[in-house]
């Protein structure tokens, strides 16, 4: 007789369990009901949100009913609180990247005046089935299927709450940087912030504005320290400096290599530990960002980009990602012409500027020696057999080049169309 499935695999995933059936205690018989739809695979497009799960289930009628449970966000303050609870033990946030929620953050959030896990009553599930209930056997079939969800990745209690996963993990890194700064200062006679027990959280600037980077779809949070500020600073006793090398260290060969069933291989380590001492050596020679808060589109572009002239190279690391060879590619030449405004500026959608500013692109066609009647004007973009400006939201002027059938960046950008045209 095969077993009966459960729900809530995890402490944590029985703890979001044990929170719906404790708002259900008044009526448990559509507990049972909804475990038993859950089982029967009739709840279909489950998508979790900030403070928001939806999902359709199949009742007894034609059209499924639409189900939405609201859990409350976090506020600003929270999410600050949070952050510095993590940040004071590296084992809770080495589990949260392992995909494990350590008990202790649990307690110590609840003692910072922060509930991770839903109450009975954080829970509030709608409907559109005529049934009263609260929750009704489809509300409590989403929610039981939720729980598998925070079995798989603890991280779904944070999107709920209304944060993400680098969100968090920027706030905490901020937290453990600001952190440092103050017990160094603290050390310093005389310096700022010596002796105080005031300081904020996360840092200057308000809790607000470096919520709204982590989570607002900004800068994240933490994008590092300029490897040349850290290599001067004092923050704790250090050997001698030695003389800045002319060219990044090449990794060790790995005395092994890793498991068969292992998520990574051998040679990605290597290409990730060779990544790292370029931007490294980067920071240091030449003062350039650290780049750790792109987004993982922009720093597969940034990748592909020191692959450009290697085609073996850049097809591997296409079939690694699965990316087509030709779209990294053109992302790579966007990259190596403007770096993170470069990919903004290729997929920027058409818009129409206001006529001053066509004007002023075609005035500088003109004084190229290019008749304005023979440029096509197609939104905010001029274009002229094989050269194409493109003029952004921003105000900025991009020249791309036909290159087969694609249309490449191929500088950055200027503030007059007139400078891309200058001598082409």
């Amino acid at each position: 007789m095969a077993a009966v499935r459960q729900f809530g695999s995890t402490w944590w995933g029985r703890a979001w369990v044990d929170a719906l059936e404790g708002r259900a205690k008044l009526d448990p018989n559509r507990l049972a009901r909804g475990r038993t739809y859950a089982r029967q695979d009739r709840v279909a497009r489950v998508e979790v949100g900030p403070g928001k799960i939806t999902a359709l289930v199949r009742g007894n009628r034609a059209l499924p009913y639409k189900v939405t449970i609201d859990v409350p966000t976090y506020g600003d303050d929270d999410w600050v609180r949070l952050a510095a609870v993590i940040a004071k033990r590296s084992g809770i946030a080495a589990a949260l990247l392992d995909g494990e929620l350590d008990p202790a953050v649990i307690d110590d959030a609840e003692a910072a005046g922060v509930r991770l896990l839903p109450g009975p009553g954080d829970l509030k599930p709608r409907c559109s089935c005529p049934d009263w209930a609260d929750p009704c056997k489809h509300a409590a079939a989403v929610c039981y299927l939720v729980a598998d969800a925070l079995d798989a990745d603890p991280f779904v209690l944070f999107t709920l709450r209304g944060g993400t996963k680098e969100g968090l993990m920027g706030l905490v890194r901020a937290q453990r940087a600001w952190d440092a700064q103050q017990a160094a200062a603290g050390d310093r006679p005389g310096a700022a912030g010596s002796g105080s027990s005031e300081a904020p959280a996360v840092g200057p600037g308000g809790t607000g504005r470096m919520v709204a980077a982590a989570f607002g779809g900004g800068a994240v949070v933490d994008p590092g320290m300029v490897a040349r500020e850290a290599w001067a600073r004092s923050l704790a006793p250090h050997p001698e400096r030695r003389e800045l090398p002319r060219a990044p260290g090449t990794p060790s060969t790995w005395p092994a290599d890793p498991p068969r069933d292992a998520p990574f291989t051998a040679a990605g380590l290597t290409d990730l530990a060779s990544d790292a001492a370029r931007r490294a050596w980067a920071q240091l020679a030449e003062g350039s960002p650290s780049y750790l808060d792109l987004d993982e589109q922009t720093d597969l572009a940034r990748r592909a980009a020191d692959r450009l002239g290697r085609l073996e190279s850049l097809l591997e690391l296409s079939r690694r990602v699965g990316a087509s060879s030709a779209q990294l590619t053109h992302q790579a030449l966007a990259w190596r012409s403007a770096g993170p405004a470069g990919l903004e500026a290729i997929e920027e959608a058409l818009w129409r500027p206001p006529t001053e500013v066509i004007d002023q692109g075609l005035d500088a066609f003109d004084e190229a020696g290019i008749d304005p009647d023979d440029v096509q004007v197609r939104s905010n973009r001029l274009t002229s057999g094989d050269v194409q400006l493109r003029v952004s939201s921003d105000g900025q002027w991009w020249r791309f080049e036909r290159r087969g059938r694609v249309w490449e960046l191929v500088e950055p950008p200027a503030p007059t169309p007139s400078d891309l045209l200058s001598g082409g």
